[in-house]
């Protein structure tokens, strides 16, 4: 689907009173002249996500990691890959179809894109099968085996004998290609066998195809204390005699479909649900934007294929390996765990411990962050389970963006609901990928008697909050948690976030406003802690960036951090530059897309721009500037967000920044959280001016963020304790300087 579909205005179905609510042009109000900035001071958004696969793709040879590991990198850069092919290529495809004509920030058209995105596909993809050999073969060192071409031993050849009758043929629907047959449907993400054959009895030639059927594993382990694996593709071709007795088999090739993947909002969409009911459907149904073909494919086949499927504007792939890196990941489930990393059990936080559990006193006591998964998300979880069993709380609000598959979250608010408390679930239905799961998770609670919204047609909501109203004493105390992720369990022990808890009443009258904007379309007017998007997040931006280029012009220190996990806005690239023409100093953390060019003369001088890839995926969001001090002290102003630099969480999406007060929190999340990752130089990569990625040189005293988390006290321990645990980053900090990081 176009960008511009995505960017339109649907006020049609939402109500008028919210459009002027829309955020400002990108690059209105800018306090630099236009004509200042130079035409080709953007980095290409694709391209830039491209070079971000190829660090996560580095990781499966980065010789400090143990093997499965490695396998695990180059499974993520393969999923990674297909979701990039079925959004955003399918979206430049559909542009280039309807002759859309516009073009992307460093002003290039669709066509010109597609051009260059293709080419860097191609060059992904070719590492990605070096990488695999080079695995495979390390691997089978190890005693970590798969069966490519190799002959069977006899028990293996016994086993896939009898594990095919019983549970592979059974499955397998061979479907005839010919007039008389009409060519079979290949949903998305499917992959099939295209069969050559001769019947014996009169010599007449047949083609046949396999579409293997999505239920059946991708790899299957053969018995036995080798961890032998074979794929489901090469244990289907090899038994295909049984699959066509009375044949002959001349041939035979593997191939793979990749679809447009994306959802469009009909403006006549009144029925969310039922619409996206629908529109799941539809996806699966997509164009074709990707063909895989193993090297050796049939010519005559891949003509046929080319032609039934409709190849237009479609990227075609020659496979030296599997047709698809996904399903590796199988094998990494394999236990050995010499061949993985060393097992990680987050700690809970000390502040509820000290007050036995009781998140309530906890946060009643004080402001609580959190750092996950360093700290465990089950902070989060016993919070709605506590207030679902606390017979004084009187009622729960909660967003859902991605809740995963086996949600905790979603049984406390169940529980809550059926004990009779008010209980209200924003589900967002437009979270890519996750709008199946959302609709049954809908469905689940509305039953418990759940209120159920679904937020606004063309804004996704992804601000990550839940508030708790509890009766005490002769009046009622609000409790609010506001995240940087999504309330998923599993995700939570991957990606680092930050949870932050405060009971200050603030905080508990803002969230109010911004549950009633989300129910009922009441604007927002007059918070006082949080900044709202659509419009608001880019607002409170502008003007603390502003601050920072009206201390500089003055002569004072001024300087700005910040870490995202994208930054692709062009108003907020050039507010940076801006600032730094003025003399800010900046330094950035942006683990994949970054379309702002730094260190160039005249316009990016004092900007810096790392990115940090390692064990964990670096997710949180943080701005930090100095107000009139260098970076880190104790006037700084810090929020955190659920949103990054993006034009959709700015202008498209309800996000919230939170401003941190709390003399404590603040020092957790500026000299701890910010501060390590500036000073990493284990897992960083620096991003030069011509758009280039180089490793930063560990040096001689290396410093590892990931490690440094999984081993100090937990960011809510106590105060002796929290000292002792951030005199490291602090003092490295101001020896070296974290802007150079």
């Amino acid at each position: 689907m176009p960008e511009r579909s995505r960017e339109r205005a649907n006020m049609a179905a939402s109500p008028p009173t919210l459009a002027h609510l829309s955020a400002p042009e990108p690059g209105a109000d800018n306090p630099a002249p236009k004509g200042t900035l130079p035409a080709d001071r953007f980095f290409n958004r694709e391209l830039s996500w491209l070079q971000f696969n190829r660090r996560v793709l580095a990781e499966a040879q980065n010789p400090h990691y143990p093997l499965l590991e490695c396998l695990r990198f180059l499974s993520i850069s393969g999923s990674n890959l297909d979701e990039f092919i079925m959004v955003r290529v399918a979206g430049l495809a559909a542009q280039v179809r309807r002759q859309i004509d516009e073009v992307s920030i460093d002003g290039q058209s669709a066509t010109q894109q597609l051009h260059d995105i293709h080419r860097a596909i191609n060059a992904l993809v070719d590492a990605q099968y070096a990488i695999f050999t080079e695995l495979v073969t390390a691997l089978d060192r190890q005693g970590v085996r798969l069966i490519t071409d190799r002959r069977l031993e006899r028990h293996e050849a016994e086993f896939l004998s009898s594990y095919f009758e019983d549970r592979v043929l059974p499955a397998l629907t061979p479907q005839a290609i010919d007039p008389a047959h009409p060519f079979p449907f290949i949903g998305n993400q499917g992959s099939g066998i295209l069969f050559s054959l001769v019947r014996v009895a009169d010599g007449a030639p047949v083609n046949e195809m396999v579409l293997i059927p999505p239920a059946l594993p991708r790899y299957v382990r053969l018995p036995g204390p080798t961890a032998t694996w074979i794929g489901i593709e090469e244990l289907i071709r090899r038994k295909a005699a049984r699959l066509f007795p009375g044949f002959r088999i001349l041939g035979h090739g593997i191939f793979r479909v990749l679809r447009d993947s994306d959802i469009e909002i009909e403006e006549d969409a009144e029925d969310l649900v039922r619409y996206f009911r629908t529109a799941i459907q539809r996806r699966r149904r997509g164009r074709v934007i990707l063909l895989t073909l193993e090297a050796r494919f049939d010519r005559d086949a891949e003509a046929m294929l080319r032609d039934k499927l409709r190849l237009d504007h479609a990227l075609v792939i020659k496979a030296r390996g599997p047709l698809s890196m996904l399903g590796l990941s199988a094998l990494v489930e394999e236990e050995r765990p010499d061949l993985k990393f060393e097992p990680y059990s987050p700690r809970y936080p000390e502040r509820i411990l000290e007050h036995d559990g009781d998140c309530f006193a906890a946060i009643r006591e004080k402001d609580i962050v959190i750092q996950h998964p360093f700290e465990s998300f089950d902070v989060v979880v016993d919070f709605l389970h506590q207030a679902a069993h606390d017979p004084d709380v009187v009622a729960i609000k909660q967003t859902l963006y991605r809740a995963g598959k086996q949600s905790a979250v979603i049984a406390a608010l169940i529980a809550a609901a059926e004990a009779g408390k008010s209980v209200t679930a924003v589900v967002e239905l437009k979270a890519r990928f996750d709008e199946e799961q959302n609709l049954h998770w809908a469905s689940q609670l509305e039953r418990a008697g759940v209120q159920v919204i679904y937020g606004f047609v063309d804004w996704k909501t992804h601000a990550k909050v839940s508030v708790v109203v509890r009766r005490e004493g002769d009046g009622y105390r609000t409790y609010c948690h506001f995240g940087t992720g999504n309330y998923h369990p599993v995700t939570a022990r991957i990606y680092t976030d930050l949870s932050f808890f405060t009971a200050d009443p603030r905080f508990g009258r803002d969230a109010g406003l911004l549950f009633n904007f989300i129910t009922g379309y009441i604007e927002p007017k007059g918070t006082e802690m949080l900044a709202i998007s659509p419009g608001g997040v880019r607002n409170r931006l502008y003007e603390c960036i502003d601050r920072e280029i009206a201390y500089a012009r003055a002569g004072k220190p001024a300087s700005i951090w910040a870490k995202l996990n994208a930054l692709t806005d062009p108003g907020l690239i050039d507010r940076l530059y801006c600032a730094s023409q003025a003399g800010v100093v900046i330094a950035l953390v942006v683990r994949g897309i970054c379309c702002l060019r730094p260190g160039v003369a005249g316009l990016s001088d004092t900007i810096t721009v790392k990115s940090v890839i390692g064990r964990f995926l670096e997710h949180s969001r943080i701005w930090a500037f100095g107000n009139g001090a260098a970076l880190p002290n104790r006037r700084a102003r810090v929020f955190i967000s659920s949103a990054d630099g993006m034009s959709r969480n700015l202008d498209r999406r309800v996000e919230i920044l939170v401003p941190i007060r709390n003399a404590t929190v603040h020092d957790q999340v500026l000299d701890q959280v910010m501060v390590a990752n500036l000073l990493d130089t284990e897992q960083s990569w620096r991003l030069d001016s011509d758009g280039s990625y180089q490793r930063v040189d560990p040096g001689p005293q290396p410093f590892n963020v990931h490690r440094y988390f999984m081993t100090n006290p937990s960011l809510s321990g106590r105060g002796a304790a929290l000292t002792k645990g951030r005199k490291v980053p602090k003092l490295a900090l101001r020896r070296g300087g974290a802007a150079q990081a």
